[in-house]
């Protein structure tokens, strides 16, 4: 916590005062400017951003291009409801994601926040098949509305005393290869868990009764987990021979996160669908769904749609933003390989370390008490985020049992300023080892 009697700890007592506890205060942090990778709180003291908003600032905290976007449209309209008069952000924007999607004659759909996006996916894929079932993966996280908070894979702390849940949504185990579920080892499995999609057809949902799989080609939440390739074409083997719309959910792992606009340029697929959200409006609420003209245009029109969806300011935002993180993206590549090699040399001399993966500037550790085990070390991991912060680094957990490091560092983030964030952690995971 802040020091008593500063700036900082009269704010905290603030926020407490009028905040309720369910909206959790992850940082005692509270900032007072932010510019590129770094957070000034109140105090004067600077911190290195390893967090990104969780995901959103993949070119960094007010980057001038997105502010100079925002100013120019601020003098023209603030709102007006794409859905009643026309305006030119939202239709630009749309035709600016269109070379990026790999769909014919690509169609985008603008909302507000990821949840928003995944859920009207559902709705869509629903239209599109004629069918109600929904199939999600443990250890997912797709949102917080009823329905997306159905699909997500986890039960605490998202859906404590929320029941009851939304029926027609069923769930199957995500190709977690470190905490395998089925208790076998990758390659050698032949991932044998896409078996269990196969048996929901046979117990829970018959897949003429599916209308979409959705899921992360990177687990955000979840702790960065990256499936096997085969795995991930599997699933689109699966939805191709069945009927059922493929969902790629890219609200933490899209726009460069990866190294490529879209995670799943990864593995080789084309999903049916796209969302999207969080680093697309670079620190604005947006988000979208995309995907063919042929499926886009199922829906009856006036079905899908919102107040506040695209709204202006965020859709020009999103259009400067993309110039940049096409520019950021080759960097992308480099601090992933970077964060890579220092986590990798930090697990031959940190036994905490359990686990390293990723993707791209998408990078993670898994902490452990002990290797063999794999017996989570989640106090221990609330102890080396806490550290961090104190020696000036902010950093998040994720994961299953919330003891992952998780890195989302700004893709155009210079090399040394990453090394010298990644020092920081390193010497927090020291001071925590030896406590």
């Amino acid at each position: 916590m802040p020091e008593k009697g500063s700036r900082e700890d009269d704010r905290i007592k603030e926020r407490d005062e009028y905040i309720p506890k369910s909206v959790k205060m992850g940082t005692p942090v509270f900032a007072e400017s932010a510019k590129g990778h770094k957070i000034r709180d109140v105090d004067g003291k600077e911190y290195t951003d390893f967090t990104g908003g969780i995901g959103v600032l993949n070119t960094g905290h007010l980057p001038d291009a997105v502010t100079n976007a925002i100013r120019a449209q601020l003098d023209k309209y603030l709102h007006l409801c794409f859905m009643v008069v026309n305006y030119a952000p939202y239709v630009e924007l749309a035709k600016r994601l269109r070379p990026i999607l790999p769909f014919d004659r690509g169609k985008t759909a603008f909302f507000n926040s990821g949840a928003e996006a995944v859920e009207n996916a559902v709705k869509i894929s629903r239209a599109v098949t004629r069918r109600p079932n929904v199939i999600s993966f443990h250890n997912s996280f797709h949102g917080r509305t009823l329905l997306t908070l159905t699909m997500t894979g986890k039960y605490a702390p998202y859906k404590i005393n929320f029941e009851p849940f939304v029926p027609h949504v069923y769930q199957a185990p995500f190709a977690y290869c470190y905490r395998c579920p089925l208790r076998l080892s990758y390659p050698e499995c032949g991932v044998a868990c896409l078996e269990a999609i196969e048996d929901l057809f046979h117990a829970e949902s018959p897949a003429d009764k599916t209308a979409c799989i959705v899921m992360e080609p990177v687990q955000g939440e979840g702790g960065f987990v990256v499936p096997p390739k085969e795995w991930v074409q599997g699933l689109r083997r699966i939805c191709s021979g069945q009927g059922i719309l493929l969902v790629d959910d890219e609200v933490q792992a899209g726009f460069g996160r990866t190294g490529t606009w879209f995670a799943i340029e990864h593995f080789g697929v084309k999903p049916d669908l796209i969302t999207s959200a969080k680093a697309l409006g670079a620190g604005l609420p947006l988000s979208a769904v995309s995907g063919s003209a042929e499926i886009m245009d199922v829906p009856a029109p006036g079905s899908i749609g919102g107040t506040y969806g695209g709204n202006p300011l965020a859709c020009a935002a999103a259009i400067a933003n993309l110039d940049l993180i096409r520019e950021a993206m080759p960097n992308a590549a480099k601090l992933g390989d970077a964060i890579e090699k220092r986590f990798r040399e930090m697990a031959e001399h940190h036994a905490l370390i359990g686990d390293v993966r990723g993707l791209g500037a998408m990078q993670a550790i898994e902490l452990v008490k002990d290797r063999k085990t794999k017996a989570p070390a989640k106090d221990e991991t609330a102890a080396v985020i806490k550290e961090a912060r104190d020696r000036g680094a902010l950093i998040l957990s994720a994961g299953w049992h919330n003891n992952v490091v998780r890195l989302l560092p700004p893709l155009n983030m210079p090399i040394d300023a990453v090394e010298e964030g990644l020092d920081i952690l390193d010497a927090s995971i020291a001071a925590v080892e030896k406590k």
